[in-house]
């Protein structure tokens, strides 16, 4: 419940009916700490997020800079902070179970060092860091296949031979960067 920010849980809706989604097999993550987060951001990224205005330009909401920032901490940074842990989870479950599906997270264009395209938090950065360093994974592939590009994680993995990506993308929609891969 934590996630429904947007959907209202009409994810789960359709992940149950159509059998894919057991209610008895569903795991609640923590929220990411702040030290969780500090495996890719820089205090300074998360310290800007104390910025009403800043976290409006990050998720291309412009009339969140009329809330106070405790209401978008509550709101939608909480809710963003869970789906991260639900990411980071998801590895580690995914490792031990065979398989595991995060219905948030993938918060494609948010890099280690700045957020955009409605990602405050490089939730797939972090998951893979977590991936490498917890689990003991040498390779990873992502496969990205929304219609824009993940710019984010393709910023912070482009030198890294560990770590494949395939992206399908509209090449003429956001964020029309296209040389990082």
């Amino acid at each position: 419940t934590a996630y429904d920010i947007a959907f209202l849980g009409i994810e789960k809706m359709f992940l149950t009916k159509e059998g894919h989604l057991e209610k008895t097999r569903v795991v609640e993550p923590l929220e990411a700490s702040k030290e969780d987060l500090l495996v890719v951001h820089t205090e300074a990224y998360l310290n800007s997020l104390r910025s009403s205005f800043r976290v409006a330009a990050i998720v291309e909401v412009p009339p969140l800079t009329l809330m106070p920032n405790w209401l978008v901490q509550q709101r939608l940074l909480y809710p963003f902070r869970k789906q991260v842990g639900g990411s980071i989870l998801s590895a580690k479950l995914a490792l031990e179970r065979g398989w595991a599906i995060n219905v948030g997270g993938g918060f494609h264009h948010c890099s280690a060092e700045e957020g955009g395209g409605f990602c405050a938090y490089a939730d797939i950065s972090l998951s893979i860091q977590f991936a490498f360093v917890r689990l003991d994974i040498s390779r990873v592939m992502i496969i990205d296949l929304d219609a824009h590009q993940g710019n984010g994680h393709e910023k912070d993995f482009a030198n890294d031979g560990r770590v494949y990506i395939l992206d399908m993308y509209n090449a003429g929609i956001y964020p029309f960067v296209r040389t990082i891969i």
